[in-house]
């Protein structure tokens, strides 16, 4: 899962000619580690660059089971979560996209039947909170790796 999308830097241009252009049916996001913080990434979407937050362990080409690491590949993306509090305007894409609820988790253990889903918390297994004051998970796209 990729997280978070507070811009990088200003923009010049108006937000909603931001909005316009990924409604329009952008293919291909790339994500980079930002230089010298190999758990943080930059997301680039067309023109528009993001922040956003990778594993523990950086980008992998050798992705190992809880090694920590963000995949290094192409893949799907599924659907997504945002947090209605900071996108006001609700969704602005073809994407389905899930607002974040106070009880909305992930479930993080690979022996649970639910690992790499969301899970409605209290849950018994670890998990994480999507709704956390940090705003880390303002946005998450759920993407093809690991999903069973």
């Amino acid at each position: 899962m990729i997280c978070s999308v507070a811009r990088s830097y200003k923009k010049k241009r108006a937000c909603n000619e931001a909005s316009a252009f990924l409604r329009k049916g952008l293919r291909v996001l790339t994500v980079r580690a930002r230089p010298g913080h190999p758990s943080q990434g930059l997301l680039q979407a067309g023109k528009l660059v993001f922040s956003c937050a990778l594993g523990r362990g950086g980008i992998s080409a050798g992705k190992r089971e809880g090694d920590g690491a963000t995949p290094l590949g192409p893949m799907r993306i599924l659907s997504g979560y945002f947090r209605g509090d900071q996108f006001p305007g609700g969704r602005k894409t073809r994407l389905a996209m899930t607002p974040i609820g106070r009880n909305l988790g992930w479930c993080e253990v690979p022996e649970d039947r639910n690992y790499n889903r969301p899970v409605k918390i209290p849950y018994g297994a670890s998990h994480e909170r999507m709704l956390r004051a940090d705003r880390l998970y303002d946005a998450c796209l759920v993407l093809d790796w690991n999903i069973s």
